[in-house]
């Protein structure tokens, strides 16, 4: 769950993965909240993570990687994103938290039931979404700054006014 996802990336483009990455990694620090603030609160207990936080080792791994591809698949139909998130996420909780990980006593939803885990989870991914529709423009903007931009080396050396030449001397 943690290293299996990542040789998943050799499918993808070296572009594609820069471009993904960020939106990746910005749904694994928010699903890191999450569950920090969801333990604290009393939602939910994970009984096994991975040591020293209490985050679920999955985060790591198949969070960033599955939010790539979901990414490199549907982003710019956001309709599409939407009803794909949507199915992976009852998926995902129904069948892995609830099902797979509750039957071996590694977690357990107390104060929140699966369909409220669910909606905050798609919440969740609305605002994945946001955050990479704000990178791409922060993107764009760089790249139109970056190409009118030349190093402090390329640039000429300003002729001094009033300094004497090499004739003068």
């Amino acid at each position: 769950m943690i290293i299996l996802p990542w040789f998943t990336l050799f499918l993808m483009r070296k572009e594609d993965i820069k471009r993904l990455m960020p939106v990746g990694l910005f749904a694994a620090l928010t699903s890191i909240i999450v569950v920090e603030a969801g333990q604290t609160l009393g939602w939910f207990i994970y009984g096994e993570t991975a040591y020293p936080l209490k985050t679920p080792a999955y985060i790591f791994g198949l969070n960033i990687i599955t939010t790539m591809w979901l990414f490199y698949f549907t982003y710019g139909r956001f309709w599409t994103y939407l009803a794909i998130d949507i199915v992976l996420n009852f998926g995902f909780i129904y069948l892995f938290h609830v099902y797979f990980l509750g039957s071996k006593g590694i977690f357990h939803e107390v104060g929140i039931t699966p369909w409220e885990n669910a909606l905050y989870a798609t919440i969740h991914g609305i605002l994945t979404y946001g955050y990479q529709v704000w990178q791409k423009g922060a993107l764009k903007q760089s790249e139109r700054t970056r190409t009118h931009m030349q190093p402090v080396l390329a640039k000429p050396l300003p002729k001094a006014q009033g300094s004497p030449s090499e004739d003068d001397q």
